[in-house]
């Protein structure tokens, strides 16, 4: 038997039963029989007794007697039932489906132990197709007995607990030729680690509760650092084998801006992360960095200081981000910062006229274009660059990889690459996910800056929420009033747009209102934008299009409507709109009076806090990580025991031991790494596909 073997061939199985198990649970392999960890355990030693039992739909054992079995006919379906007693009471057994040995066989009035789950119906309870053991017959074995996934459709063709039970005891004894290390002694001796064989066998057939623990800490681990691995060889081989445009200078055009221009005092966390990027850029190598920075913490400007190094070394800059209002919003950002200086900076996006194209392309080319802000159009082949050294990706999670590559091929040498994002990633999965990139983050909000009080509303509040509204539009402020859907629905009762645009402007009448939101064409949108950011309009009636890019200081209180709607991050995101400025700012978020319990842990999370990470560990809790990376990498999150949610120890012990291991030994050439290397290129080589060592 090898891990290879297909399961048709473990004993007890055979061709129909391993069809069946690969349609219901996925398993062709003995590798990933033994890889079918066990979701529990039962105590074989513990015994309930009929008195004991609760609405409960786990499995349990109990010892009594079986009497009274009879065939019961309903219409055209027939099950066998049964009484089970004990000293305390009685309860049906029942089968659905049972071949007529079962009748002829079951041990009527003899000491049994029956294992099931329970169900209660009029508050009686029955157990379905129970596992029965006579007494005299009981395993002496009082090991905790391994509960594994099921289902209905295994269970009524005979493929139940005790089936798998004895499938992977068969395949237990075969650990010795099937199980290899793959950690050196070293690693073993340092996290004082069951042997991997022993590990195995204590994940399916625990001594005690100390072994099993033992044995998933070991899986976890395992786990954790072979899908770490992967992600630092990748780094490992981009910094050797990927060349980049080095930037030693820091010079007049940096200088200028910096001594003259920069209109305030760079925070602590800027300024460590803009080192963090001067060294990157110094060497020969292409950068390949990640920043994350929370809403309004000042990534603009550290982008914009490090497009100015480019400058300062002869290259062209470009910024790339997912939508027009955004990208609008920063090349008006940028542009409004560098107007003192004679740098040469333009916008590109879809609703750009053909004669500002042209001189685009042609200021492009012969390179008097130092910096170009723009949409998906930048990837246009007909875009090209002089010499483009600095690629800046906003909100990346909204680029495929394919769109990322035409960036980079835009220049001989590819050019430094900074990643930007405004959505805090949980710690845990910057760790698992973001490995291949070195991180910076900015953690601090620029000086002066007031927190957001954030506030939850009902209906029955809306006359003090309006009043409220009123007193900040008195005192010079503007407010926005966000919704989840554009026209009525249905089948969800919540507010919409277009409802919503009339209500506001009847109950503030006496004020200008606009209104915003994804279906208007650009020209409108900017129309829109324009008028709220001039102070004309002193109400913006919008949807979540205001998500990311709207930067208007002067805004003050930002009511969502239905806010029970969105999800945490983009409540978090949607609040960074306003405490842009100087003044007090305030999210009042509207809610039904009725919440669901994940309602109310997000509207809590919310008021308590508005620190962007700490928003993203609850998001991650409710959600799970798959959701929070988005559709295109949440299929990597295919781990059997680790949890990204509740294992964060594990995961930054595993993070600091392979970087450890790889700064002195990066290729694992080593002797005592020798272990870890055959093993990762024979099981995850192949799987993974930034595995770069051989």
């Amino acid at each position: 038997m090898e891990l290879s073997t297909s399961i048709e061939y473990v004993k007890g199985i055979g061709p129909d039963r391993a069809k069946l198990i690969k349609s219901v649970l996925g398993l062709s392999t003995v590798d990933d029989l033994l890889n079918f960890y066990p979701i529990r355990y039962l105590d074989k030693s513990k015994v309930f007794k009929i008195s004991q039992l609760e609405e409960s739909s786990i499995e349990i054992q109990l010892k009594g007697r079986i009497t009274q079995v009879q065939e019961v006919q309903t219409g055209k379906t027939k099950r066998l039932s049964a009484k089970f007693n004990d000293d305390t009471g009685t309860m049906d057994l029942v089968w659905f489906q049972y071949s007529k040995w079962l009748k002829e066989q079951l041990p009527i009035n003899r000491e049994v132990y029956i294992f099931g789950k329970i169900n209660v119906f009029n508050r009686q309870f029955s157990m379905p197709h129970p596992e029965i053991e006579v007494e005299e017959k009981k395993e002496g074995d009082n090991r905790l007995k391994p509960i594994y996934p099921s289902s209905e459709k295994l269970t009524k063709r005979g493929l139940n607990q005790r089936f798998f039970q004895v499938v992977l005891r068969n395949i237990c004894k075969e650990i010795p030729n099937l199980v290899e290390e793959n950690f050196p002694d070293y690693l073993t001796k340092a996290f004082k680690f069951l042997s991997r064989q022993h590990t195995y066998l204590n994940i399916h057939f625990p001594k005690d509760m100390e072994h099993y623990e033992k044995a998933d800490n070991r899986l976890k681990f395992e786990e954790s650092f072979f899908f770490q691995l992967g992600y630092a060889l990748k780094k490992i081989h981009h910094k050797t084998h990927s060349p980049g445009n080095p930037f030693p200078i820091v010079g007049d055009h940096f200088n200028n801006f910096y001594n003259h221009h920069i209109p305030f005092d760079l925070t602590n966390a800027q300024k460590r992360v803009l080192k963090e990027i001067r060294l990157d850029m110094k060497r020969p190598i292409q950068m390949n960095r990640l920043l994350q920075g929370d809403v309004g913490s000042g990534k603009t400007m550290v982008a914009l200081l490090t497009m100015l190094i480019a400058m300062d070394n002869g290259f062209q800059s470009c910024m790339m981000a997912p939508t027009e209002i955004l990208t609008q919003q920063h090349y008006n950002g940028i542009k409004d910062l560098l107007e003192a200086t004679d740098i040469n900076i333009r916008l590109l996006t879809g609703s750009t006229k053909t004669s500002e194209r042209k001189i685009i392309h042609e200021e492009l080319e012969n390179g008097t274009l130092s910096i170009l802000v723009g949409t998906h159009a930048v990837l246009e082949d007909k875009v090209k660059f002089k010499n483009l050294g600095l690629a800046i990706i906003d909100e990346q999670h909204r680029f495929g990889v394919a769109q990322r590559a035409k960036l980079w091929a835009k220049n001989k040498i590819p050019p430094h690459i900074l990643v930007m994002t405004a959505t805090p990633i949980p710690r845990t999965l910057a760790m698992s996910f973001y490995s291949d990139l070195d991180v910076s983050v900015i953690d601090e909000m620029p000086v002066g800056r007031k927190p957001i009080i954030t506030a939850h509303r009902r209906e029955k509040d809306r006359d003090y929420v309006y009043n409220f509204c009123r007193d900040e539009i008195k005192k010079g402020r503007q407010v926005y009033f966000v919704y989840p859907l554009i026209e009525e629905s249905e089948t969800l009762d919540y507010k919409n747009l277009m409802e919503g645009l009339d209500h506001v402007m009847t109950a503030f009448s006496d004020y200008n209102t606009t209104m915003l939101h994804g279906k208007m064409k650009p020209a409108e949108k900017d129309a829109a934008m324009n008028y709220f950011a001039s102070g004309k309009a002193e109400i913006m009636v919008a949807t979540t299009v205001i998500e990311v890019g709207v930067n208007v200081p002067n805004a003050s209180v930002m009511v969502i409507e239905s806010s029970e709607r969105f999800g945490l991050s983009q409540l978090h995101q949607l609040r960074g709109r306003v405490g842009r400025g100087a003044e007090q700012s305030y999210c009042i978020l509207m809610t039904s009076d009725k919440l669901s319990k994940e309602s109310r842990t997000r509207i809590k999370t919310m008021t308590e806090t508005n620190d962007g990470f700490k928003i993203s560990e609850v998001d991650m809790q409710l959600r799970g990580p798959g959701d929070i990376l988005g559709t295109q990498q949440s299929g990597v999150v295919d781990f059997k025991r680790l949890d990204l949610v509740n294992d964060s120890a594990i995961i930054k012990t595993t993070k600091n031991t392979v970087d450890k291991i790889l700064e002195a030994d990066p290729h694992l050439a080593n002797p005592d790494n020798l272990i870890i290397k055959n093993y990762y290129l024979r099981y995850y080589k192949g799987k993974n596909k930034w595995s770069k060592i051989s």
